[in-house]
């Protein structure tokens, strides 16, 4: 027996207009009877198509501010009636119940609604009821029933009816059906979150993460793994806002890594920039021009720059792009491009240039999740910022204006290092970075080993760690980790503070002259 079902009756109901009458014109020169409601039905009609309203298919007429319309059995039982049943064939025909064989809906746009900010019950008004009511039902009946939530799915639908004269094919019902399913959850998960939200439910009870296929990856972290990248419906700038505008396609590696770098790069007021290899900055700077911070953040570490991710805070203009073009880099993520800067970037075919069309704010609540064995973990985002007022001096000498400035900038890149994390920043760009190491003093000595190595190829005849702040994302446990900064030439000293050996710490910062703040903020990023 075949699968082919065919469509003889449709019921058209959308919030996104995109489309439909083109398809609704197609689905009309097939024989298809038109049932619709509202708006939808009204656009149909301008457009010169015949149309049955609902409440004329059910009897029964809209009320209650249209919040009562397709809640009717004749609509819920032209959809889950199953074909080729006895029973249910008999009482459908007792009760004068019509099939309906295809679905279009789309629904009331909540999430947008939510996005432009609108109040409360405006809201609580955009939640659809009979929308996904009528779409579960129709997924359901998918063996009979055909049902179309995106409007990327009306070609597929029409190439179909076409190919098997005006009938879907039960393979194709089913992969509609699974995501119309998709859909419905995706709408319920953003209303429970809205809810979650509206009462100041950090951690409800029960969670859904849902997303949108934006891009299919060639392959995960590795080879053997597969991958994909999804939105999850925030307008937030970034990788998930980001037009690519030339280059190949982007790898898992690379999503992951320009969202570190350009996460970085917003933390800045000046102009920034960060170049990320493996997810950990190998160099940052601000500057008075995007030029001269590449050429900073450059030579903390110009071996590890090479095939790797360029973040800016600002507009991409000319003479940064030819700085930039001189060493391979895997991709550039900038706000906006000058058209002079894309065309330099033209002779590299194969960096990946993406424009997001803003930054995002760091300082935006947001939450974190990751899977372990049976459950995940969630944690909201580490948006914390320290001021030059949340500074506690601990040492008998206070920092220069000078290495004030550097702290802080210090302190704002480690949030964005693997723990450990060591940071040493002179002038506002950094000259040394330890990441990732299971001792901080590993950490520290590490980061003046790279600055050295650094200084070396740079024809320099010292570090540039000497005369330069530190920063460290957690507490010194002991003495060792700064008496290795201050081995490296820093002065300075930013730190959470808390060891129980505080005392010791700032007795050895004192003895060397350093001069070191307490933040009473940790960061840790694993």
């Amino acid at each position: 027996m075949s699968d082919i079902r065919p469509v003889r009756r449709a019921l058209l109901s959308v919030s996104d207009k995109t489309g439909l009458i083109e398809f609704a014109r197609f689905l009309a020169k097939s024989g298809v009877e038109l049932l619709s409601t509202g708006g939808t039905a009204k656009a149909m009609r301008d457009a010169g198509l015949a149309v049955i309203d609902v409440s004329d298919f059910t009897g029964f007429p809209e009320m209650l501010d249209g919040r009562v319309k397709t809640l009717h059995p004749k609509v819920h039982g032209g959809l889950l009636g199953i074909r080729g049943n006895a029973a249910h064939e008999k009482a459908m025909q007792a009760h004068g119940i019509k099939e309906i064989d295809l679905l279009v809906v789309n629904l009331y746009p909540f999430e947008e609604t939510v996005a432009k900010g609108a109040d409360y019950d405006t809201c609580v008004e955009n939640i659809d009821i009979g929308g996904p009511a009528m779409i579960r039902a129709a997924s359901k009946n998918h063996d009979s029933v055909t049902v179309v939530v995106d409007v990327e799915d009306y070609a597929v639908v029409s190439a179909e009816m076409e190919a098997n004269q005006g009938g879907t094919t039960l393979g194709l019902r089913k992969r509609l059906a699974a995501t119309a399913y998709a859909r419905t959850g995706a709408y319920d998960a953003a209303i429970s979150q809205w809810f979650a939200r509206e009462l100041g439910d950090t951690f409800p009870r029960r969670v859904v993460v849902a997303g949108e296929l934006k891009q299919s990856l060639r392959y995960g972290e590795n080879p053997h793994q597969a991958a994909a990248f999804y939105t999850d419906g925030r307008k937030r700038a970034g990788v998930a806002t980001a037009r690519q505008l030339q280059g190949k396609e982007l790898s898992y590696n690379n999503l992951n890594d320009t969202d570190a770098a350009f996460e970085l790069a917003a933390e800045f007021e000046q102009p920034a920039i960060a170049i990320i290899k493996h997810a950990n900055p190998c160099g940052v700077s601000v500057g008075t021009d995007l030029k001269s911070a590449y050429l900073r953040a450059l030579a903390c570490d110009p071996v590890s720059a090479f095939g790797g991710i360029v973040a800016m805070n600002r507009r991409l203009d000319k003479v940064t792009a030819e700085e930039i073009a001189k060493l391979f880099t895997e991709v550039v993520i900038a706000p906006e491009a000058d058209d002079d800067a894309v065309a330099v970037f033209a002779a590299k075919k194969n960096l990946r240039l993406l424009v997001t069309g803003g930054m995002p704010d760091p300082a935006s609540p947001g939450m974190t999740l990751r899977p372990v064995a049976g459950g995940y973990l969630f944690q909201t985002k580490d948006n914390g910022r320290v001021m030059a007022a949340d500074l506690k001096v601990v040492t008998k000498r206070p920092p220069t204006e000078r290495e004030l400035a550097d702290l802080l900038t210090a302190f704002r890149i480690c949030k964005h290092v693997k723990s450990n994390a060591i940071i040493y920043v002179k002038d506002g760009a950094t000259v040394g970075i330890g990441a990732g190491q299971m001792s901080r003093v590993d950490s520290s000595r590490i980061a003046a080993w790279k600055a050295q190595e650094a200084a070396t190829a740079a024809g320099l005849a010292e570090p540039q760690t000497i005369g330069s702040v530190v920063a460290s994302d957690a507490f010194f446990p002991f003495a060792d980790g700064l008496l290795a900064a201050a081995a490296a030439g820093a002065t300075a000293v930013i730190q959470p503070g808390g060891s129980m050996r505080d005392a010791e710490v700032i007795a050895a910062a004192d003895e060397k002259g350093l001069a070191m703040v307490f933040t009473g903020m940790r960061h840790f990023r694993h």
